[in-house]
């Protein structure tokens, strides 16, 4: 009997994997990396020199980990962790954050963004968006406000995506 019973478990145990068995699909994954963040870097500080501004600025990668950060020294030291706020506020919320902070004077559900600690809703954030998968994403602060620093972030991402 106990012979016939590990015969009967081995059986659907075989029958159960070869039924069920399926191949993995795996996706295309974009990332950015250390080469991009760094033009990425450079293009948000030569946007603000034009309107005669330094920055602090960060880029993170998909996963939101700090890629590159950059603060000119005559930019308050605030100002690197406000710049890396907003980077994973964009990545985290896929969305732009000068729009969040719109949205969040208008509805009380967006509201509710503000109390969690990690995220920033203050212009100058912006996901990085690469064969439609949000693949990083870029905050800038100091650029003497939040339109400033959202122009700034917002032609980093033009001048080095679409050339």
């Amino acid at each position: 009997m106990m012979n016939n019973l590990k015969g009967l478990v081995l059986t659907v145990m075989l029958m159960g994997s070869s039924t069920f068995a399926q191949t993995v699909q795996l996706n295309q994954v974009y990332s950015l990396d250390s080469n991009a963040a760094q033009i990425l870097v450079d293009a948000a500080v030569a946007a603000c020199q034009k309107i005669q501004h330094n920055i602090a600025v960060v880029v993170v990668d998909r996963g939101g980990n700090t890629l590159m950060a950059s603060r000119h020294e005559n930019v308050g030291p605030h100002n690197l962790g406000a710049a890396e706020k907003k980077a994973y506020t964009a990545l985290s919320t896929k969305t732009a954050t000068l729009l969040l902070s719109q949205n969040a004077h208008e509805n009380s559900d967006a509201k509710n963004l503000t109390t969690l600690s990690n995220l920033l809703l203050l212009g100058g954030g912006l996901p990085v968006r690469y064969e439609n998968q949000v693949v990083g994403a870029i905050g800038v602060a100091g650029a003497g406000g939040a339109k400033n620093d959202q122009y700034c972030a917002e032609a980093a991402i033009q001048s080095s995506f679409n050339r």
